[in-house]
């Protein structure tokens, strides 16, 4: 019923700045608690952070300080704001609604390299 498409990732090089957009369709948006996650090869997928549909925002320690997650209702858009960029940081990234989720978009590719 709800999708979500992922949008703006990219090769960018350390140190650098990415936004990410994930479009949300099919539902409600401004209802929503909305989360971006991100899954490394080979690796598990994890959550990033988080933002409630009253604005309340929960980052992942490791990306504090660094990435800013925001909302905009009447687009129906959630946002990842990427700065300070690692090449840790690589992985394709997705969104998704929090706490139950739907299924998950293509996501979008982050790499982060010399």
């Amino acid at each position: 019923q709800v999708h979500l498409v992922e949008s703006g990732g990219g090769l960018v090089q350390p140190g650098g700045s990415l936004r990410l957009s994930c479009a949300a369709s099919g539902g409600i948006f401004r209802v929503y608690d909305m989360g971006w996650y991100r899954q490394a090869p080979g690796k598990q997928r994890e959550f990033v952070a988080s933002i409630t549909s009253g604005g309340l925002r929960k980052y992942v320690d490791i990306v504090k300080g660094r990435f800013t997650i925001s909302r905009d209702d009447v687009k129906n858009t959630v946002y990842l704001q990427m700065n300070s960029l690692k090449p840790e940081d690589t992985a394709v990234y997705y969104c998704n609604v929090l706490p139950a989720m739907v299924a998950w978009g293509q996501g979008t590719q982050v790499t982060v390299s010399s």
